[in-house]
């Protein structure tokens, strides 16, 4: 039995395979592309919180949000399928792609709708969810990625730190292949209305700044 509360190493993780998983569909609540390449005018964040079904929520309905998909990424095996992801033998933590507009909201505006909205203190669970697939993190694309979310991540540990929370655990990291979680996945609040969403924030406003973009 392989316990799902500790990171795999990658001589232990599952193979995969080279076949990426199809998503055709248009984006369920913006109707854009989950897959076209939005390029100059527009940035990508990628973040993990726990289970991407509320996550994904979340960001969609930012203003500012051009698409946002699900996925892998974060660990080992190529092209995992969720019942692999489940394991903990991937290495991959569940993400959100989000691509929107930095002329309408910031980086940091991305960041704060991350750290208010999930447990950032927990290690590898989120709430009843345990397992490494649930850490929270942040994979940046870029060095000013890079500073701004470990300036947000020391202004919002200190605002923890003032509420009696442990110390964030959050995984802040280059990011690296994004493998898209299958079709059913994809904004599954919007055609599951009633599905399971076990995101819950801590109740902490995280203080961000425009000094930070």
């Amino acid at each position: 039995m392989f316990a799902k509360s500790e990171m795999v190493l990658p001589e232990q993780a599952l193979k995969g395979r080279s076949n990426e998983i199809a998503v055709d569909r248009p984006h369920l609540a913006l109707g854009t592309s989950m897959l076209e390449l939005y390029g100059e005018g527009s940035e990508t964040a990628y973040v993990a919180m726990g289970c991407f079904w509320g996550a994904e929520r979340k960001f969609f309905a930012l203003p500012g949000v051009i698409s946002t998909s699900v996925g892998y990424q974060g660990g080992y095996t190529p092209n995992p399928s969720y019942e692999e992801v489940c394991t903990g033998r991937t290495g991959h933590a569940e993400v959100v792609k989000v691509v929107f507009d930095p002329k309408v909201i910031s980086y940091s505006e991305i960041l704060n709708c991350f750290y208010e909205n999930h447990n950032p203190t927990q290690g590898f669970r989120q709430g009843n969810d345990i397992g490494t697939q649930y850490r929270s993190a942040i994979y940046f694309i870029d060095e000013r990625q890079e500073a701004i979310a470990r300036k947000v991540t020391e202004a919002y540990s200190a605002s923890l730190r003032e509420a009696d929370y442990g110390p964030i655990t959050t995984e802040i990291a280059p990011a690296g292949p994004f493998y898209m979680a299958e079709e059913y996945h994809q904004q599954y609040l919007v055609a599951n209305p009633n599905g399971y969403c076990g995101l819950g924030g801590t109740g902490v406003s995280c203080p961000i700044g425009l000094g930070l973009n």
